[in-house]
């Protein structure tokens, strides 16, 4: 099958999204853009701060909520059970789940002046599950930490071409921050500047890689751990903030020349479009639809919406094109990655063993290069890896700066520079011994059980001021029995390995999510026996 109506396809349903669906979701909270935000009635000059303009903050929340999952996850699915099915759950995911997720956790956390998702859990259900939900999210966060930074570190040994345009976007986003804040100038002249610098930068570390020793991968992890310390502490509007929205203006660039690419080449879907139900991972359902987790839905999103956006939102009628519509971006390019990589293999036994040989990073990297071969001459693969660089640094900055508000929040530690260094120094153990490695397998159904938990408090939220829920409880119960059916299918698979610390975690997990349940359907059942 071509690609290109597959492509069209995409677009005009997730313009439908928007458009319909995500309207009808947003006036469930009468948007009203005479109300003043948290970005100003809690203004303090390092978190609360109102963003310059709507794009720079629908460019740091898209690039804290893409990282590398939109593309991994849909390359592992599309070879394991086929394009099809991977391509029905990234449009139906993001349009009914994942983009309802994203806006009503935002939304609502600008209505509790910029709470995080599990404080508002303690008004909306109860204390217990406000306390279960901030210590579940704090270890997934520290994990979160952990990995990203080792990812890092590793892609620079890897790639040393990749260490100067992942490193020199830090002073160039400080320059593009002064500039926005401070000076005031054009943003589409700050917006240039801040893509020429990167292209020059991009330039450079092609021609002059940096190489460390044979224990480089820890010094770029200790630097690494340092400027997460730095992107938490430092005022939102000074480092994070202008470092996303130029990743962001990276990744953009990236989805258009892709999208050039493919419009311009035609390419066949060459892969198979359904392979088998049964995969090495396990069923297609529940399995893949844990496996695509960020091109669909991600628990992830509610963590950002609710930790750093909603404290910088400057106006409520930001929210639906910056909440929905950077779920529906994601689903684009999760869209894009699935293109690309059906588009390169026939064999569906070849593609298994490529991606063990390369894995999904590198087939990727190799089905964008084939994909904009035509527009960018040899540089897509290059230019593939310093997007997923720039977006794993992404990641690890916003879920540092996240963690920190949790653990405020959870201990009542009032200074920043001591509750960010907490967070990292835990992160930091993990990373430097390795062991994230034996847990990290379990992230995946713990981040979508994280978004059906989201659902359910934004549900609860939403009853305790009389309005309807048919938008976001159907969607977390969805959610809620995939992932732990996931979670149950890999119980059995850990208990045979006998890999007891993955066995171990998913039992707790499963635990934790009929607490929570069962505290959510108490709530629920009392809001309606009382009405």
């Amino acid at each position: 099958m071509n690609s290109v109506p597959v492509l069209i396809i995409t677009l005009l349903a997730f313009w439908w999204g928007i458009k319909v669906y995500a309207s009808g979701i947003a006036r469930l909270w009468f948007i009203d853009p005479k109300r003043s935000t948290p970005a100003f009635s809690k203004f303090d000059s390092v978190d609360y701060i109102p963003a310059k303009n709507w794009l720079v903050l629908f460019g740091h929340h898209f690039a804290s909520i893409a990282g590398a999952g939109p593309i991994i996850g849909p390359v592992i699915a599309c070879i394991l059970w086929g394009w099809l099915p991977a391509l029905i759950w990234i449009i139906l995911g993001s349009i009914f789940i994942g983009g309802v997720h994203d806006f009503s956790s935002l939304i609502t956390s600008v209505r509790e002046d910029g709470s995080s998702i599990a404080e508002i859990a303690k008004g909306a259900i109860s204390r217990r599950a406000k306390l279960i939900f901030s210590l579940f999210v704090l270890l997934a966060l520290i994990l979160v930490i952990a990995v990203f930074a080792y990812l890092s570190a590793q892609t620079f040994i890897k790639d040393p071409k990749i260490v100067l345009p992942s490193l020199g976007i830090i002073p160039v986003a400080v320059l593009v921050g002064l500039l926005f804040y401070r000076y005031k100038l054009n943003p589409l002249l700050i917006t240039a500047l801040g893509l020429i610098s990167l292209l020059i930068l991009i330039l450079l570390g092609n021609r002059y890689p940096i190489t460390l020793g044979a224990n480089g991968i820890y010094i770029w992890l200790g630097l690494l751990i340092f400027y997460a310390y730095l992107a938490s502490i430092l005022p939102v509007n000074i480092l994070l903030q202008p470092r996303d929205y130029i990743s962001s203006m990276l990744l953009f660039i990236g989805i258009g020349v892709g999208i050039a690419g493919l419009l311009v080449s035609r390419p066949n879907l060459n892969a198979p479009f359904y392979t088998q139900w049964t995969s090495q991972e396990g069923y297609l359902w529940p399995a893949l639809f844990v496996t695509v987790a960020c091109g669909a839905v991600s628990g992830f999103h509610t963590l950002i919406a609710s930790g750093t956006t909603s404290k910088q939102l400057p106006n409520e009628r930001f929210a639906k094109r910056i909440g929905y519509g950077s779920m529906l971006t994601e689903g684009v390019l999760a869209v894009l990655a699935v293109i690309a990589v059906s588009s390169i293999f026939k064999s569906h036994d070849l593609a298994i063993s490529e991606l063990k040989r390369l894995g999904p990073i590198g087939l990727f990297s190799q089905g964008y290069a084939g994909l904009t071969d035509i527009v960018l001459k040899g540089w897509g693969g290059f230019l593939a890896v310093v997007i997923l660089n720039a977006f794993i640094l992404t990641t690890l900055d916003s879920a540092t700066r996240i963690c920190r508000y949790i653990t405020e929040e959870l201990f009542a530690i009032k200074n920043r520079f001591i509750s960010t260094f907490i967070v990292l120094f835990f992160s930091g153990i993990l990373a430097f011994s390795g062991k994230w490695s034996k847990i990290w397998p379990a992230f995946g159904a713990s981040n979508q059980l994280v978004a059906a938990l989201s659902l359910f408090v934004v549900s609860c939220w939403l009853l305790s001021r009389n309005r309807t829920v048919k938008f976001t409880l159907p969607a977390g119960i969805f959610m809620l029995v995939t992932t732990l059916a996931a979670l149950l299918f890999q119980i059995i698979r850990f208990y045979n390995q006998k890999d007891y610390i993955l066995l171990s975690i998913n039992i707790f997990l499963v635990i934790l999510a009929l607490i929570m349940s069962w505290e959510v359907g108490v709530k629920i059942f009392y809001k309606r026996r009382v009405a």
